[in-house]
């Protein structure tokens, strides 16, 4: 006998340990070698991560399609695996030495300290599996991967050295994000933008060799100029003084009528302070409209200006070193081309500055030399590291670079030929937008933990780049030999003693991006580079479930790796491109706001059903989810409501019949439920096949809760305690084969409470075969009965009707009130007959007439083409009723009124955050919904809304 409630906490862990041992998400079973493999690879989460609301969006529904796939008999795989995550797992060690007063990794060393993160990783990493596992996540643990695994840093190093051998992998200097608390260059991933108040400083840059412009001052109606001032200088304005020291030009426009004559003439402009001579140059990064026109050009300290700097053949003079510090004494590149005189001296000794306080030293010597022209506040965007907190230097350095231009040209012919398709469509706007304007990749970091780049330096600074130490002492030789930097002789005895082979080369010390390892997930993880049968089976993998966030660092990366190294075949099929989970009010989740919703807390009030099924049907595709805790509560009503309905097929005799035959049931009840069961069934495939995870929650909902437990249960009851045996056997094993096909639908949404009713409505009656885990899909074919729809449903439609101008007209709840059908025709009038007990019952009916006219003073509805009248008067006030309509319905109109004043505020458009603007949106759209039932119900008093 089912237990009075369902309890996840006492049933979950229990389920999934009988899962796992069962190998139910095992990919291979020798019973379906021959099925049609299916493959999902997980985004692999930071070996550091612990699970988040949009890990368990992520999740859910990539074990929604792998559970619906697995029941419909193909071979799933659903690869998992953790990310190395080295720059955050670096972190977390070295903050766990420091906590406990042990040397740090420079003392300790680079073997030493990569020795202590992967004892780290095995007794502490990878929590997140474990939190994936309460989730319900079924994935294939036999083949759980890590991105520096043996066979993954295999991959790695073949991926580099042939990019490298191709001449898509080099060596160049270019600005970077550089974090001057990790020393290490970082992703544009691991860059927060934040918004901070400062000041916009305007410097006056006198122009050169006694050149003068006319600079309009006064403009008239029109905008043209009418008076003009003699200057010998140009005003520039940035936020940075300090990176002036570096400044190699000024940029103007180059249809600037201002400037020009200046640029006509190749004038040039003498840096203050530095004494340099830089040129003015024509570009149209320079936005005349801004400022004064002209703006200073720091190539090494500035994206948009390196890029201009590229363009014009700029100098690069870094000015900080990778502290952030103002590095000017012996700096070449800032000395070449400087003025000497008192005022490089003044620059000179800001060397050694932090750029905070070199910034404030150099304002004040521009002020002193009366080239600060003015200060005004200027609120701007920051980039800090978002581990480290501090501010990022864009910083010129030696890094290695992927040619990422190349080889994203097969990746968006893959998408634009229909290879590969994003859902929703409109993402790949994004993917193109990004992949057409793509920039060299950095896959270099200044870091100890990850994937050691496989090249070597020779003693003449030559590179080599090989898969083994060996194999590069080998090409180091032979280099050297042919330089004639060493004799044959010498290179026979370097071959055999390891001390000064050793020191031949020395190998480089940074490690990859992780990006680079994980751009090879879909293949590296099934045993690439070896040719594995499970690489011939799952590559392509069937679709990839991801946040837009990634669509540059992972997606566009796996599509280009994945066609350059397995023969121009995409790694998956279908991108599927999730929503953000926000909290109840639309904003986004932050510690710093409070509002963060821990799912395992979801998990442990409610279950993780409850918030699996929440999750699927709020995510609604291209709309982000609202997350509120009601929501999961509701849903978890919904769990409590088939567990009573499945306590009342059981109470009721409901039992599992091996020989029953839905085709061969008669009853008009009977035959409805079933076909309504075949509906649900493929209306829930085609939603999931189309990645409509919230229409496919959605359709089981009312399936399950409208359909089966609030009419075809309660319709059931009079057959159940009725006298005719037949129809009540009928019946009951009617609703025990619907019970268990509604528990293969709600399987993938809710795997614990339907996998627990599967194995208990089996205790009793014919064994199952197999967990509901491994059960096939529902494929009803010819269970279609119309005159079975027509008759219940209009039954259910009638009761509805009612039910709805009962609540609308604020009928009593306990007044029975009359029914009059008019005109009636001669089914409805045989349907009536059928179902009057139930009518009454369902509807509250004092009785059912039938007239020729409606009465006066009666609500009409209409039902399937038919006329229905209920006469109110004496029941309630008609006229009170309908005063307190139109009150109500001013009110919905005016609550529209408020809302479209806003939303029409250009002002209040542009200030109000995100998520403010979608509540007024929503407040609308509800009272809308609200004035147009309010105007229904004053129509069926006959009165105009």
């Amino acid at each position: 006998m089912l237990d009075n409630r369902f309890d996840p906490a006492a049933v979950e862990d229990r389920i999934y340990q009988a899962w796992l041992e069962a190998g139910a998400f095992k990919a291979g079973r020798p019973e379906r070698a021959g099925a049609e493999p299916y493959c999902i690879v997980i985004p692999p989460p930071n070996v550091t991560g612990s699970l988040h609301m949009g890990h368990a969006l992520n999740n859910t529904l990539q074990d929604i399609l792998c559970r619906f796939e697995r029941m419909r008999g193909k071979d799933v795989l659903w690869q998992v695996g953790t990310d190395h995550a080295g720059i955050a797992t670096q972190m977390v060690v070295e903050r766990q030495l420091a906590e406990r007063k042990l040397p740090g990794r420079r003392e300790m060393g680079r073997e030493a300290f990569v020795e202590r993160i992967w004892a780290w990783k095995e007794e502490s990493g990878g929590t997140i599996i474990n939190q994936l596992k309460k989730l319900g996540a079924s994935a294939d643990w036999s083949r759980e991967r890590f991105t520096m695994d043996e066979g993954l840093s295999r991959a790695v190093l073949k991926v580099f050295v042939r990019l490298y051998k191709e001449g898509l992998i080099y060596k160049d200097k270019r600005l970077v994000n550089w974090d001057p608390k990790f020393q290490s260059a970082i992703s544009d991933l691991e860059v927060l933008q934040v918004e901070v108040k400062g000041n916009l400083w305007h410097l006056r840059y006198p122009l050169a060799d006694g050149v003068t412009y006319e600079h309009p001052i006064a403009f008239d109606e029109n905008g043209l100029p009418y008076e003009f001032e003699t200057r010998d200088y140009i005003v520039v304005a940035t936020t940075r003084p300090e990176t002036m020291l570096g400044d190699t030009a000024v940029a103007v426009h180059p249809e600037d009528p201002r400037y020009q004559g200046l640029v006509a003439a190749n004038a040039k402009v003498r840096l203050p302070l530095v004494g340099r001579l830089i040129p003015i140059v024509p570009d149209t990064y320079s936005d005349p409209t801004k400022g004064t026109g002209a703006v200073k050009i720091t190539p090494a300290h500035d994206f948009n200006d390196f890029e201009v700097g590229r363009r014009h053949g700029l100098p690069m003079i870094n000015v900080l070193d990778s502290e952030a510090r103002v590095t000017l004494v012996g700096n070449e590149d800032f000395l070449a081309g400087t003025f000497p005189g008192a005022d490089l001296d003044a620059a000179l000794a800001l060397d050694g500055l932090s750029r905070e306080a070199a910034r404030k030293a150099i304002v004040a010597l521009l002020e002193e030399r009366g080239v600060l022209d003015r200060i005004e506040p200027h609120t701007h965007m920051v980039p800090h590291g978002d581990r480290s907190n501090v501010v990022i230097e864009p910083w010129l350095t030696d890094q290695w670079y992927v040619d990422a231009h190349t080889l994203a040209q097969p990746a968006l012919a893959a998408v634009r030929e229909g290879r590969t398709n994003f859902v929703p469509k409109n993402w790949e706007k994004t993917y193109f937008e990004w992949l057409e304007n793509i920039q060299p990749w950095c896959v270099s970091r200044q870091l100890w933990w990850g994937h050691q780049i496989p090249a070597w330096y020779g003693p003449d600074g030559s590179i080599f780049v090989e898969e083994t130490e060996e194999a590069a002492v080998a090409a180091a030789l032979a280099h050297c030999v042919q330089a004639g930097i060493i004799s044959d002789a010498e290179a026979q005895e370097l071959a055999v003693d390891a001390e000064k082979r050793a020191a031949l080369i020395t190998r480089d010390e940074d490690v990859l991006d992780t990006w680079f390892s994980s751009a090879l997930w879909p293949f590296s993880t099934l045993g690439w580079p070896d040719e594995t049968a499970e690489l011939k089976r799952f590559y392509p993998t069937s679709v990839l479930i991801t946040g837009f966030d990634i669509i540059f660092f992972w997606v566009a990366r796996m599509m280009m790796m994945g066609l350059h190294f397995q023969d121009d075949v995409v790694p998956f099929k279908d991108v599927y491109i999730h929503a953000l989970v926000r909290d109840e009010k639309g904003a986004k989740m932050s510690k710093s706001k409070g509002n963060v919703i821990d799912p395992l807390d979801l998990v442990e009030k409610y279950g993780a059903d409850a918030l699996r099924f929440t999750l699927a049907a709020m995510a609604a595709q291209g709309r982000d989810i609202k997350l509120a805790t009601s929501r999961v509560e509701g849903y978890r009503n919904f769990a409590t409501k088939l567990w009573n309905a499945a306590r009342f097929a059981e109470m009721n005799g409901c039992g599992r019949d091996p020989a029953f035959d839905p085709h061969a049931v008669s009853s008009t009840l009977n035959r409805w439920i079933l076909g309504e069961t075949q509906k649900a069934g493929a209306e829930i495939t085609a939603a999931l096949v189309d990645y409509k995870f919230n229409e496919a929650a959605g359709a089981a909902y009312r399936f399950v809760w409208n359909i089966y437990c609030d009419w075809y249960l309660e319709l059931a009851k009079p057959v159940f305690t009725g006298n005719d045996e037949g129809w009540k056997a009928e019946t009951r094993a009617t609703a025990a084969f619907v019970l268990d096909e509604i528990l293969k639908l709600l399987h993938p949404f809710m795997p614990f409470l339907t996998e627990e009713l599967w194995a208990r409505t089996a205790e009793t009656g014919a064994p199952r075969g197999e967990m509901l885990v491994l059960a096939q899909w529902p494929a009803l074919t010819g269970l279609e009965a119309p005159e079975a729809e027509a008759d219940i449903g209009w039954l259910i439609d009638l009761v509805t009707e009612i039910r709805s101008v009962r609540a609308e007209m604020n009928v009593p709840a306990g007044a029975q009130i009359p029914l009059v059908l008019v005109a009636a025709g001669t089914g409805t009038v045989d349907r009536v007959g059928q179902w009057n007990d139930v009518l009454l019952r369902l509807a509250r009916l004092s009785g059912i007439t039938f007239a020729d006219e409606a009465p006066a003073g009666s609500v009409q509805i209409v039902v399937r083409g038919e006329t229905a009248a209920l006469p109110l008067v004496g029941v309630i006030d008609m006229d009170a009723e309908g005063a307190r309509l139109a009150k109500e319905l001013a009110k919905a109109r005016d609550d529209i009124a408020k809302v479209d004043a806003k939303l029409g505020n250009a002002d209040f458009i542009k200030r109000a955050p995100e998520e403010v603007i979608e509540e007024q949106r929503e407040r609308r759209d509800v009272a809308s919904a609200r004035a147009e039932k309010i105007r229904e119900a004053l129509a069926r008093l006959g009165k105009a809304g």
